[in-house]
């Protein structure tokens, strides 16, 4: 037990060590994934997630130790969603005819994220920073965490409902969109992107190329009007 205390003392100091736990992580939760035939029920993040999680609470590990490390799957966020840039390209001319829908879309979906958000936060009496956190919440990662930061908010908080919104998106998109009979990939996709971002498109790639794309752009367009949209409507709750 002394040699393991000592050798874990060591491997606990080595920025590395959390980067491949995140990795390891994730490929665990992908291979459940497989194996469960890929229902969105085990999403691969959230195992990731519940795996991590275990590791920091029974090693005593503080978050600040782990991010350390793991930063570098953090700053991946931007050059992923700038990479969506390539199969919206490939598929420009379906995006364009189906620009006023989606404007319409992005408009009802992007207010409902942050009114439905804010709104039952600040009816549980919820204090302003935490509005501030919560505001930004369907907008991917790196833009929620600096709308939050702008707004007075913790963005350690908002990564994690950012993570929740999307893992919950994910798992929820498809059966909520077969209840309404939505057929359309094209409406499926940008959904699934304006309301879970990241996570949800991942998702929507997996099911259909179309969806995938239309995710992609619903989670582009959402950050940017999340950014503009947020301290307004947080204005009316604090």
């Amino acid at each position: 037990m002394t040699d393991f205390t000592e050798i874990w003392s060591y491997l606990a100091e080595t920025p590395l060590l959390w980067l491949a736990a995140t990795l390891g992580a994730y490929v665990i939760g992908d291979a459940l994934h497989r194996r469960a035939g890929g229902t969105p029920l085990v999403n691969p993040v959230l195992v990731a997630v519940v795996i991590l999680a275990a590791a920091l609470a029974l090693t005593g590990t503080p978050y600040a130790t782990y991010f350390e490390g793991a930063q570098f799957v953090h700053f991946m966020l931007g050059p992923a969603t700038v990479a969506l840039a390539a199969p919206l390209h490939a598929n420009l001319a379906k995006v364009r005819k189906s620009a006023v829908p989606m404007a319409a879309g992005l408009l009802a979906g992007s207010g409902t994220a942050i009114l439905s958000a804010l709104g039952i936060a600040w009816a549980l009496g919820v204090d302003a920073a935490t509005l501030a956190a919560l505001a930004p919440k369907s907008a991917t990662a790196p833009v929620a965490m600096g709308v939050s930061e702008a707004l007075g908010g913790s963005p350690t908080l908002t990564a994690v409902m950012v993570i929740f919104t999307g893992i919950t998106g994910a798992i929820l998109a498809a059966p909520v969109l077969n209840a309404l009979r939505l057929r359309d990939w094209r409406a499926r996709g940008f959904a699934t992107g304006v309301a879970s971002h990241g996570i949800g498109t991942a998702r929507a790639f997996q099911v259909d190329e179309t969806a995938g794309v239309f995710a992609g752009v619903g989670m582009g367009l959402n950050a940017i009007l999340t950014a503009l949209l947020a301290p307004l409507v947080l204005a009316l709750f604090v």
